[in-house]
Protein backbone atom coordinates (compact mmCIF):
# COMPACT_ATOMS: atom_id res chain seq x y z
CA UNK A 1 0.00 0.00 0.00
CA UNK A 2 1.79 3.24 -1.49
CA UNK A 3 -0.60 5.21 0.60
CA UNK A 4 -2.59 5.20 3.89
CA UNK A 5 -4.98 8.18 2.26
CA UNK A 6 -5.41 9.00 -1.46
CA UNK A 7 -7.89 10.97 -3.13
CA UNK A 8 -8.56 11.25 -7.04
CA UNK A 9 -10.33 14.92 -8.38
CA UNK A 10 -12.63 15.31 -5.38
CA UNK A 11 -14.70 17.57 -5.91
CA UNK A 12 -17.09 19.84 -3.50
CA UNK A 13 -19.90 22.05 -4.89
CA UNK A 14 -22.49 24.31 -2.81
CA UNK A 15 -25.09 25.48 -5.32
CA UNK A 16 -22.54 27.50 -7.70
CA UNK A 17 -19.91 27.80 -5.85
CA UNK A 18 -16.56 24.64 -6.35
CA UNK A 19 -15.51 25.04 -2.16
CA UNK A 20 -12.85 21.81 -3.63
CA UNK A 21 -12.29 21.63 -7.32
CA UNK A 22 -10.48 18.11 -8.34
CA UNK A 23 -8.53 17.69 -5.52
CA UNK A 24 -6.07 14.56 -5.53
CA UNK A 25 -4.09 14.04 -2.06
CA UNK A 26 -1.48 11.65 -1.38
CA UNK A 27 -0.71 10.39 1.86
CA UNK A 28 2.03 8.09 3.33
CA UNK A 29 1.74 5.95 6.57
CA UNK A 30 3.54 7.61 9.33
CA UNK A 31 3.24 11.30 7.89
CA UNK A 32 2.24 14.19 9.77
CA UNK A 33 0.88 15.98 6.42
CA UNK A 34 -0.35 19.56 6.90
CA UNK A 35 -3.20 20.95 4.43
CA UNK A 36 -2.19 25.02 4.38
CA UNK A 37 -4.55 27.48 2.84
CA UNK A 38 -6.51 30.74 4.10
CA UNK A 39 -9.53 30.78 5.75
CA UNK A 40 -11.96 29.52 3.21
CA UNK A 41 -9.84 27.92 1.24
CA UNK A 42 -11.57 24.50 1.32
CA UNK A 43 -9.03 22.97 3.72
CA UNK A 44 -12.30 21.56 6.30
CA UNK A 45 -14.43 21.01 2.87
CA UNK A 46 -11.78 18.38 1.83
CA UNK A 47 -11.65 17.14 5.33
CA UNK A 48 -14.80 16.81 6.19
CA UNK A 49 -15.21 14.65 3.03
CA UNK A 50 -12.21 12.12 3.97
CA UNK A 51 -14.05 11.69 7.21
CA UNK A 52 -17.68 10.64 5.64
CA UNK A 53 -18.94 13.82 6.82
CA UNK A 54 -19.62 14.65 3.79
CA UNK A 55 -20.55 13.62 0.43
CA UNK A 56 -18.28 14.49 -2.23
CA UNK A 57 -20.35 16.13 -5.66
CA UNK A 58 -17.70 13.97 -7.54
CA UNK A 59 -14.30 12.30 -7.54
CA UNK A 60 -13.02 9.55 -5.17
CA UNK A 61 -11.13 8.63 -2.71
CA UNK A 62 -9.07 5.25 -1.14
CA UNK A 63 -8.27 4.89 3.02
CA UNK A 64 -5.82 2.10 3.98
CA UNK A 65 -6.03 0.99 -0.38
CA UNK A 66 -9.65 0.29 0.18
CA UNK A 67 -12.42 1.72 -1.70
CA UNK A 68 -16.04 1.82 -1.68
CA UNK A 69 -17.74 -0.35 0.71
CA UNK A 70 -15.05 -1.88 2.21
CA UNK A 71 -13.65 1.86 2.30
CA UNK A 72 -16.44 2.93 4.20
CA UNK A 73 -15.74 -0.08 6.86
CA UNK A 74 -11.85 1.27 7.16
CA UNK A 75 -14.06 4.83 8.87
CA UNK A 76 -13.61 3.14 11.92
CA UNK A 77 -9.92 3.32 11.95
CA UNK A 78 -9.96 7.50 11.22
CA UNK A 79 -10.17 9.77 13.93
CA UNK A 80 -11.92 12.94 13.92
CA UNK A 81 -11.17 16.83 14.83
CA UNK A 82 -12.86 19.17 12.85
CA UNK A 83 -14.12 22.72 14.33
CA UNK A 84 -14.52 22.52 17.68
CA UNK A 85 -14.25 19.45 19.95
CA UNK A 86 -17.41 18.44 21.18
CA UNK A 87 -17.33 17.88 24.63
CA UNK A 88 -19.52 18.48 27.71
CA UNK A 89 -18.40 20.85 29.56
CA UNK A 90 -19.60 19.71 33.04
CA UNK A 91 -17.86 16.72 33.14
CA UNK A 92 -14.21 16.15 33.33
CA UNK A 93 -11.66 15.24 31.33
CA UNK A 94 -11.77 11.60 32.36
CA UNK A 95 -15.75 11.48 31.99
CA UNK A 96 -15.65 12.69 28.41
CA UNK A 97 -13.17 10.28 27.25
CA UNK A 98 -15.17 7.42 29.49
CA UNK A 99 -18.55 8.33 28.06
CA UNK A 100 -16.66 8.12 23.82
CA UNK A 101 -15.71 4.51 25.05
CA UNK A 102 -18.45 3.10 26.00
CA UNK A 103 -20.50 4.42 22.82
CA UNK A 104 -17.80 2.48 21.13
CA UNK A 105 -17.94 -0.46 23.16
CA UNK A 106 -14.20 0.03 24.27
CA UNK A 107 -13.93 -1.35 27.99
CA UNK A 108 -10.01 -2.26 28.93
CA UNK A 109 -8.94 -1.29 32.28
CA UNK A 110 -7.05 1.61 32.59
CA UNK A 111 -7.89 2.64 28.58
CA UNK A 112 -8.55 6.14 29.49
CA UNK A 113 -5.58 6.79 32.38
CA UNK A 114 -3.32 6.29 29.09
CA UNK A 115 -5.12 8.09 26.71
CA UNK A 116 -5.17 11.24 29.63
CA UNK A 117 -1.27 10.46 30.03
CA UNK A 118 -0.89 10.24 25.47
CA UNK A 119 -2.51 13.65 25.68
CA UNK A 120 -0.44 15.34 28.72
CA UNK A 121 -3.80 15.63 31.04
CA UNK A 122 -2.73 12.66 33.56
CA UNK A 123 -2.34 14.61 36.28
CA UNK A 124 -5.65 16.80 35.66
CA UNK A 125 -8.24 16.81 38.26
CA UNK A 126 -10.63 13.78 38.10
CA UNK A 127 -13.29 16.50 39.32
CA UNK A 128 -12.73 19.52 37.02
CA UNK A 129 -15.44 20.26 34.40
CA UNK A 130 -14.31 21.04 30.97
CA UNK A 131 -15.52 23.89 30.73
CA UNK A 132 -12.50 25.19 33.16
CA UNK A 133 -9.71 24.15 31.18
CA UNK A 134 -7.80 26.46 29.02
CA UNK A 135 -7.99 26.45 25.32
CA UNK A 136 -4.97 24.32 25.04
CA UNK A 137 -6.31 21.62 27.18
CA UNK A 138 -9.83 21.95 25.70
CA UNK A 139 -7.87 21.05 22.77
CA UNK A 140 -5.56 18.32 23.50
CA UNK A 141 -8.78 16.83 25.05
CA UNK A 142 -10.33 16.96 21.63
CA UNK A 143 -7.45 14.95 20.23
CA UNK A 144 -7.97 12.63 23.41
CA UNK A 145 -11.66 11.84 21.56
CA UNK A 146 -10.06 11.48 18.41
CA UNK A 147 -7.69 8.71 19.49
CA UNK A 148 -10.55 6.89 21.71
CA UNK A 149 -10.81 3.40 19.19
CA UNK A 150 -6.52 3.51 18.18
CA UNK A 151 -7.30 4.91 14.98
CA UNK A 152 -4.22 4.64 12.52
CA UNK A 153 -5.16 8.10 10.66
CA UNK A 154 -6.97 11.19 12.63
CA UNK A 155 -7.57 14.40 10.80
CA UNK A 156 -7.60 18.10 12.69
CA UNK A 157 -8.87 21.14 11.39
CA UNK A 158 -7.20 23.98 12.69
CA UNK A 159 -5.91 22.56 16.14
CA UNK A 160 -4.00 25.12 16.94
CA UNK A 161 -6.41 28.36 16.01
CA UNK A 162 -6.56 31.05 18.80
CA UNK A 163 -4.24 29.16 20.56
CA UNK A 164 -1.31 30.80 23.03
CA UNK A 165 2.19 30.50 22.21
CA UNK A 166 2.02 27.69 25.64
CA UNK A 167 -0.74 26.05 24.19
CA UNK A 168 0.62 25.63 20.67
CA UNK A 169 3.59 24.25 22.10
CA UNK A 170 1.40 21.41 24.37
CA UNK A 171 -0.62 20.74 21.13
CA UNK A 172 2.63 20.87 18.76
CA UNK A 173 4.28 17.98 21.41
CA UNK A 174 1.16 16.01 21.95
CA UNK A 175 1.16 15.45 18.26
CA UNK A 176 4.66 14.99 17.51
CA UNK A 177 4.59 11.97 20.87
CA UNK A 178 1.82 10.69 18.56
CA UNK A 179 3.41 9.82 15.81
CA UNK A 180 6.40 8.44 17.48
CA UNK A 181 4.70 6.22 20.42
CA UNK A 182 1.75 5.22 18.16
CA UNK A 183 3.01 5.36 14.72
CA UNK A 184 -0.09 7.53 14.17
CA UNK A 185 -0.35 8.77 10.59
CA UNK A 186 -1.75 12.70 11.06
CA UNK A 187 -3.64 15.17 8.36
CA UNK A 188 -3.83 18.61 10.02
CA UNK A 189 -4.65 21.68 8.48
CA UNK A 190 -3.62 25.27 9.46
CA UNK A 191 -3.15 28.64 8.38
CA UNK A 192 -0.06 29.40 10.81
CA UNK A 193 2.36 27.96 8.63
CA UNK A 194 5.22 29.18 11.09
CA UNK A 195 4.07 26.54 13.25
CA UNK A 196 3.27 23.54 11.14
CA UNK A 197 6.65 24.10 9.67
CA UNK A 198 8.00 22.88 12.96
CA UNK A 199 5.58 19.98 13.04
CA UNK A 200 4.70 18.24 9.59
CA UNK A 201 6.91 16.75 7.00
CA UNK A 202 4.68 17.13 3.83
CA UNK A 203 2.43 19.51 2.83
CA UNK A 204 -0.76 20.18 0.32
CA UNK A 205 -1.26 24.01 -0.47
CA UNK A 206 -4.79 24.22 -1.49
CA UNK A 207 -5.61 27.82 -2.73
CA UNK A 208 -9.62 28.97 -3.57
CA UNK A 209 -10.41 24.72 -3.29
CA UNK A 210 -7.66 24.12 -5.89
CA UNK A 211 -4.68 21.91 -4.74
CA UNK A 212 -1.42 23.94 -5.98
CA UNK A 213 0.90 21.77 -5.05
CA UNK A 214 2.05 19.04 -2.92
CA UNK A 215 5.50 18.36 -1.55
CA UNK A 216 7.61 17.10 1.42
CA UNK A 217 9.72 19.13 3.84
CA UNK A 218 13.19 17.83 2.28
CA UNK A 219 11.54 19.16 -1.21
CA UNK A 220 11.01 22.17 0.42
CA UNK A 221 14.54 22.50 1.13
CA UNK A 222 15.65 21.68 -1.79
CA UNK A 223 12.84 24.37 -3.85
CA UNK A 224 13.65 26.88 -1.44
CA UNK A 225 16.24 30.06 -2.48
CA UNK A 226 19.30 30.48 0.07
CA UNK A 227 20.67 34.47 -0.16
CA UNK A 228 22.32 37.03 1.52
CA UNK A 229 20.40 40.19 2.98
CA UNK A 230 22.37 43.52 3.34
CA UNK A 231 20.92 46.60 4.80
CA UNK A 232 23.12 49.68 4.29
CA UNK A 233 23.03 53.30 4.38
CA UNK A 234 23.25 53.37 0.85
CA UNK A 235 21.81 50.59 -0.95
CA UNK A 236 21.65 51.85 -4.67
CA UNK A 237 25.36 52.79 -3.97
CA UNK A 238 26.16 49.48 -2.49
CA UNK A 239 24.57 47.76 -4.97
CA UNK A 240 26.41 49.67 -7.75
CA UNK A 241 29.63 48.97 -5.49
CA UNK A 242 29.38 45.13 -5.19
CA UNK A 243 28.02 44.98 -9.59
CA UNK A 244 32.18 46.23 -9.47
CA UNK A 245 33.00 42.47 -7.96
CA UNK A 246 31.00 40.13 -9.67
CA UNK A 247 28.39 40.02 -7.42
CA UNK A 248 24.83 40.89 -8.65
CA UNK A 249 22.39 42.52 -5.34
CA UNK A 250 18.79 43.27 -5.94
CA UNK A 251 16.21 45.01 -3.88
CA UNK A 252 14.72 42.87 -1.41
CA UNK A 253 10.63 44.20 -0.27
CA UNK A 254 12.05 44.75 3.47
CA UNK A 255 14.10 48.07 2.29
CA UNK A 256 17.58 46.15 2.26
CA UNK A 257 19.90 43.93 -0.40
CA UNK A 258 19.59 40.90 -1.75
CA UNK A 259 22.29 38.28 -3.13
CA UNK A 260 21.70 34.67 -4.69
CA UNK A 261 24.65 34.05 -5.81
CA UNK A 262 28.55 33.37 -4.23
CA UNK A 263 26.91 33.38 -1.13
CA UNK A 264 30.12 31.88 0.73
CA UNK A 265 31.77 35.43 -0.34
CA UNK A 266 30.22 37.36 2.73
CA UNK A 267 33.59 38.59 3.87
CA UNK A 268 34.48 40.25 0.53
CA UNK A 269 30.21 41.61 0.38
CA UNK A 270 31.05 43.08 3.62
CA UNK A 271 34.41 44.84 2.97
CA UNK A 272 33.27 45.99 -0.82
CA UNK A 273 30.17 47.99 1.38
CA UNK A 274 32.31 49.40 3.87
CA UNK A 275 35.20 50.10 2.03
CA UNK A 276 33.17 51.90 -0.61
CA UNK A 277 32.09 54.34 2.39
CA UNK A 278 28.49 52.86 2.89
CA UNK A 279 27.67 52.01 6.28
CA UNK A 280 26.78 48.10 6.53
CA UNK A 281 23.96 48.05 9.43
CA UNK A 282 23.36 43.89 8.32
CA UNK A 283 24.11 41.44 7.06
CA UNK A 284 22.63 38.02 7.56
CA UNK A 285 21.89 34.47 5.83
CA UNK A 286 18.46 33.42 4.83
CA UNK A 287 16.66 30.67 3.03
CA UNK A 288 12.57 31.14 2.20
CA UNK A 289 10.22 30.03 4.58
CA UNK A 290 7.25 27.99 4.23
CA UNK A 291 5.33 31.26 4.02
CA UNK A 292 7.55 32.59 1.90
CA UNK A 293 6.92 29.82 -0.76
CA UNK A 294 3.22 30.04 -0.04
CA UNK A 295 2.84 33.34 -0.31
CA UNK A 296 5.39 33.05 -3.93
CA UNK A 297 2.61 30.12 -5.00
CA UNK A 298 -0.30 31.72 -4.47
CA UNK A 299 0.49 35.48 -5.15
CA UNK A 300 -0.63 37.46 -2.43
CA UNK A 301 -0.27 38.88 1.11
CA UNK A 302 -0.97 35.89 3.31
CA UNK A 303 -4.23 36.98 5.33
CA UNK A 304 -4.91 34.24 7.80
Amino acid sequence: MEYILETNELTKVYGQKEAAKDVSLHIREGQIYGLIGRNGAGKTTIMRMISGLSTPTRGSYSLFGKTGAEMRKELRNVGVLIEQPGLYPRLSAYENLKIKCLAMGIKPQGYVEQLLQLIGLGETDRKKPARSYSLGMRQRLGIGLALVGDPRLIILDEPINGLDPQGIAEVRDTLTRLRKEKGITIMISSHILEELSKLADAYGVIHEGILLDEFTLEELHRRSEQYVLLRTSDNDAAALALERVGIHAAADDRGGLRVTERLEETPLMARTVVEAGIDLRELSDHSVTLEDYYLNMTGGKHNG
